[in-house]
Formats: C-alpha cells, structure tokens, sequence
C-alpha cells in the first residue's frame, strides 16, 4: 500500500482536481480533495523548471469492482484520518469524499459536532439527508480534527472566499456556458491578481476585466 509520497507535479486535470507526481521515474496518477488542491495552489503552478516538489500523505483504495489503485492525497496525517471516517458513512465513498471536501476539516468536523447539518449541506455533492447521515455516524467522533489550529480570522476569510469562489465557477458553468476548467482556471487567475475580492460580483467584474 502507498502511504506517503513526494516528488514533482507534471501534470494537473482542473476537471477532477487530479495531479501526476513524478517520484524517481514513476509518475503517480494522484486526485486531490478540492481544500487541498486550492490550498496547495495547483492551478497556480506552472510546469517549467523545477519549483513543484509536492509531499503527500496518501489514501490508497483498491477494490476487487475497481481493481486500478486510486490514490488521493493530503497535506498531513490527520485530514487523511478525518477521510478515513468520512468514508466510513454509509453512501459515501473515496471519489464522492474526495469531492465534498470544499471547507478546511477543522470547520467541517465543529458542524458535525454541532448537529450543524447547514453548513454540511454546502459540501459538493452533500444534500439534507446525506447531512443527517453524516452527523448520526461521526457526531461524538469529531473532537480531534475540531481542534485543528487555525487563526479565527484567517479561517473566516478561507470560508468568504471559497464560498465567493465556488459561486461565481458554478454560474460559469451552469448559466454562462463555460466547462469546470476553464472555469476554475478563470477565477483562480482572478483571485491570485486580486486577493482582497470578497463578493461575487467584484469577482465576476475581475474575470471580465482579465479577458477583455
């Protein structure tokens, strides 16, 4: 089984927020949570030279019906631990996990100890039943990755703009016609020229300006 890895990217898939990571001469096919992906600034990385070295920890999952590995990663052992259990719910599998991660584990670990099936329900992929379900299997269990460090404002600040940032992509695609990458490419443009863009309308206004 793989567990931790570290090497070069060489490749990313803005789609399914899938990286390479060369290690030695192996090239490892690795799909990354979305708050790590966007954390670890993968659609900033440009592929010259040699400034992408990654260190992963990784969740391998192998089936007898999937027999192709499926590697996902992490920055560290606990939010590898905190998958673990979110997998550990029933209907919610590595690929489904792997996309509801849109809000650091510490925020998502206090909702479920808080019975805060709201905030939950703003997870990709998560709906009012799958919340409740979620809540009844890991509430009590959740102390740990609650307890994560983070500076309070800093942590206000990553909710504002991620929820600004997923907002503003979803209208791309759903009403203006845009595929997810490119999408996703346009507004992380955007937000790296201007860091301080807390409503959408600000962002939607910087992307136009960037492709006029």
């Amino acid at each position: 089984m793989i567990g931790y890895l570290k090497g070069r990217v060489i490749w990313r898939d803005e789609e399914t927020e899938t990286i390479t990571l060369l290690v030695g001469d192996v090239g490892y096919e690795v799909r990354l949570p979305h708050i790590v992906y966007r954390e670890l600034g993968i659609s900033r990385m440009r592929f010259e030279g040699d400034n992408n070295e990654l260190s992963l920890f990784i969740y391998q999952h192998q089936t007898e019906r999937q027999p192709k590995p499926l590697l996902i990663g992490f920055r560290n052992e606990v939010e590898r631990e905190f998958f673990t259990r979110l997998i550990s719910v029933q209907d919610i599998g590595p690929t489904a996990a792997a996309r509801a991660l849109t809000m650091p584990v510490r925020i998502i670990a206090r909702a479920i100890e808080g019975r805060d099936t709201g905030t939950l329900t703003k997870l990709a992929g998560v709906g009012a039943k799958k919340a409740e379900k979620i809540v009844a299997a890991l509430h009590g269990k959740m102390a740990k990755f609650a307890l994560m460090r983070a500076e309070e404002e800093e942590e206000a600040e990553t909710i504002v703009e991620d929820e600004v940032r997923m907002q503003v992509i979803e209208v791309l695609i759903s009403q203006l016609g845009y595929r997810r990458a490119e999408a996703t490419v346009m507004v992380d443009e955007a937000l790296t020229e201007n860091p301080e863009l807390v409503t959408p309308e600000e962002l939607f206004d910087a992307v136009y300006q960037s492709k006029r």
